[in-house]
């Protein structure tokens, strides 16, 4: 395992010496640029400045800020919402200690303390998908970038001379707030005198954002609790393992994640990530010919998970795994011993059934059973028909989860938990029956799209946009397959095996945000508003609520490209002004 230096990720000011220095396990240092900075783009820029950016823009580090001044920006949102804004400094000089602070914000109905937060942006090596290569191999000849996207949580940073360093500023309007324009004041100070001070206006609309707990949008990012061990180095499924878990975790729950990722055997998908995925349920077979499973490891991260809201559904990984292999420990002989077991075999029933029932019960007893699925990935239909017969005769009582890659949806209506690749539709019809019926209707990303997706090197609005084309489609959420399956040096280098740079992750570790994933929920919050207000305007007879609707569903419509198309990010910008606008 790669050694990993002690590295102070917070420090006190002099000025500030009562502030708690937070430590962290991990280097948090930014790789070197692969491109040579110019320094023509340099020459007319005299002094240290600063101004508020754009959070649709991933300004690069190696030049100046180039967009018009702004001293003054304004965000908008509900009581109940997370806005953000960025600002952007650049030098021509090294700058020590560089602190960005927001004060609080004060209007005519008062002052909102403490709702604002500065994170410094870091850049890490990655790469572009081009000739639409997105997964596979790379194309020869391909050399990394820098690209801004890790959210740090140093209170202070060097900057060196001839850079720009973007800041990410986060708002959360309370529920309780007045409606009504704050201002605040964001301060940027370094030594030797350097100071600015740039204006942050919320306008706090009359609407209610439920809080999270109430989001319905479906959110299901696998996570991967083994990588968390593995890069903060911590023995797996310890007491500081799930320590450790807990703020990666909880920012996830914090975004309205709905599933608990688990796995029922070996890794399920072949080590396709940096890490494999560890046992949560042990097996053992006796010596006469019976099995004895161990479900601590399963249901104390079960137990984790809802203690921090995760508890609508637990998707277990696999009836199907990659390669069909299982492993278990034969209480004979002391080995661990691993088979491949084919779907519809005789072998297949002879394995699985026992366990199955084993499962069910053990989950019936933990009051678990009614929200536990049986997970399957990207399986062809005959081995799907094979995994739904056994599930049918032997755990009836278990729901079934299918990522559907080959367009076959319509072949398993009893399936809970379906999500199809963005390159399949899915009939809006068939989405409101299983709505109707409990079941779960979303849509999948990954390395083998390009747009829209999550990427460090995709544009911040398309995380947003995600969200989006769920409307469009009517789907209830999304499915992401990689929440954290971080490579070896996930801060520095977002790039692993065939994958797009990004697609095995999108937040860093030891619970660290991201530009992307911030996006993300922004768009989930998008969802939940767009949501309520057609629900709204629909009831009423007004002829001004009509004429709102009309006009929203038309925004909401216009996102259902599945290929970037000219103009997308001006409409997509419109369409969220119209979710902020007065219902009367």
């Amino acid at each position: 395992m790669k050694k990993f230096f002690f590295a102070l990720a917070a420090a006190a000011m002099a000025a500030c010496a009562t502030e708690p220095v937070v430590q962290s396990r991990l280097d948090w240092s930014e790789p070197a640029d692969p491109a040579a900075t110019d320094p023509a783009l340099w020459q007319e820029v005299g002094k240290t400045d600063a101004s508020f950016g754009s959070i649709d823009v991933r300004y690069p580090r190696n030049a100046p800020y180039a967009g018009t001044i702004a001293d003054e920006t304004t965000v908008t949102g509900w009581r109940g919402e997370r806005l953000s804004a960025q600002a952007v400094v650049w030098t021509p000089e090294e700058l020590k200690n560089l602190r960005c602070t927001v004060g609080d914000f004060v209007g005519e109905n008062g002052k909102l303390a403490g709702i604002g937060r500065a994170r410094f942006v870091k850049y890490g090596l990655a790469n572009r998908f081009s000739n639409k290569v997105y997964c596979g191999p790379r194309p020869e000849g391909e050399v990394p970038h820098l690209e801004p996207n890790l959210l740090s949580e140093e209170t202070t940073l060097d900057v060196a001379a001839r850079t720009l360093r973007p800041v990410w500023i986060t708002v959360d309007i309370p529920a309780s707030a007045k409606p009504g324009t704050y201002r605040s004041q964001v301060t940027l100070k370094a030594d030797g005198g350097y100071k600015k001070q740039l204006q942050l206006n919320v306008e706090v609309v009359d609407r209610l954002l439920p809080p999270v707990s109430e989001w319905n949008y479906h959110l299901d990012l696998w996570q991967h609790p083994a990588a968390v061990a593995e890069v903060e180095g911590y023995e797996m499924w310890s007491d500081d393992h799930f320590r450790a878990l807990e703020p990666t975790m909880r920012l996830l729950a914090d975004a309205g994640q709905k599933v608990i990722t688990a796995t029922l055997n070996k890794d399920p998908w072949n080590c396709q990530t940096q890490y494999p995925y560890a046992d949560m349920i042990r097996w053992t077979r006796l010596g006469d010919g019976s099995w004895e499973y161990d479900f601590s490891v399963f249901d104390r991260w079960v137990e984790f998970m809802m203690g921090l809201g995760i508890d609508k559904a637990i998707n277990c990984y696999s009836l199907l795994p990659w390669k069909y292999e299982l492993h278990y420990k034969d209480d004979v002989t002391g080995q661990d011993v691993t088979v491949s077991v084919k779907p519809g075999t005789p072998e297949f029933k002879e394995v699985w059934t026992p366990f199955l029932g084993a499962f069910s019960e053990h989950l019936r007893e933990k009051g678990w059973l009614g929200i536990t699925n049986i997970a399957m990935d990207e399986q062809a239909p005959a081995v799907m028909e094979a995994a739904t017969e056994l599930l049918a005769e032997a755990a009836p009582e278990l729901g079934i989860a299918l990522a559907d890659n080959h367009f076959a949806y319509r072949r398993y209506p009893h399936i809970k938990d379906m999500s199809i690749t963005i390159y399949a539709d899915m009939d809006v019809d068939d989405i409101l029956r299983r709505r109707a019926e409990g079941k779960v209707s979303t849509y999948y990303v990954c390395c083998s799209s390009g747009f829209p997706n999550t990427y460090p090197s995709s544009k911040p609005l398309e995380p947003v946009y995600l969200a989006w084309y769920a409307l469009a489609h009517e789907f209830d959420g999304l499915l992401r397959w990689s929440y954290n399956s971080w490579p070896c040096d996930p801060i520095r280098d977002a790039r692993y095996s065939g994958f797009t740079a990004g697609d095995t992750f999108i937040v860093y570790p030891e619970g660290r945000s991201a530009i992307s994933f911030e996006r993300l929920r922004e768009g989930i919050q998008d969802w939940e508003k767009a949501t309520q207000l057609r629900r709204e305007l629909a009831q009423s007879d007004t002829a001004e609520a009509q004429a709102r609707l009309e006009e929203l569903n038309a925004a909401i419509a216009a996102c259902a490209p599945r290929d970037e198309f000219d103009g997308w990010q001006e409409q997509l910008n419109a369409a969220k002004r119209l979710l902020n606008l007065p219902v009367r």
